[in-house]
């Protein structure tokens, strides 16, 4: 990841604590800033635009869903990048997320470098 005067922001939006426990270690042991949110309503609450960040965004979680939560984002003119990540992979949910912005969609478990890649691949597009 490239050197910066302030660490790259990751949103880690995901409802299952040991995941994003993991999550949140792996972003911070790569240098960058890791933001987790045990629930999508507490992300939309506190989400900034503008900054040099990305999300990471569970599509199955309680009460809003991913594809809610990228709904409301786009609708908000929210123009972070969007990972995608769900243990849930079939076309259908690929296709929607994906018409909805998402850069990239990843199954569930998610190879740690490969994450990082995602990472670094969708913020130096941005």
């Amino acid at each position: 990841m490239g050197k910066s005067a302030r660490p790259q922001v990751v949103y880690i939006v995901e409802d299952d604590d040991d995941v994003r426990g993991g999550f949140s270690r792996l972003v911070r042991s790569a240098g960058l800033e890791a933001r987790p949110y045990e629930s999508a309503e507490r992300f939309l609450d506190e989400v900034v635009d503008g900054e040099r960040a990305c999300i990471l965004l569970d599509i199955t979680m309680p009460l809003l869903t991913g594809i809610q939560v990228q709904e409301r984002l786009n609708e908000r003119r929210i123009a972070l990048p969007v990972i995608t990540i769900s243990a849930r992979d079939d076309d259908e949910t690929r296709k929607l997320a994906r018409e909805l912005g998402a850069r990239l969609f990843l199954r569930k478990p998610v190879d740690d470098q490969a994450l990082l890649d995602a990472i670094q691949w969708v913020t130096s597009a941005a």
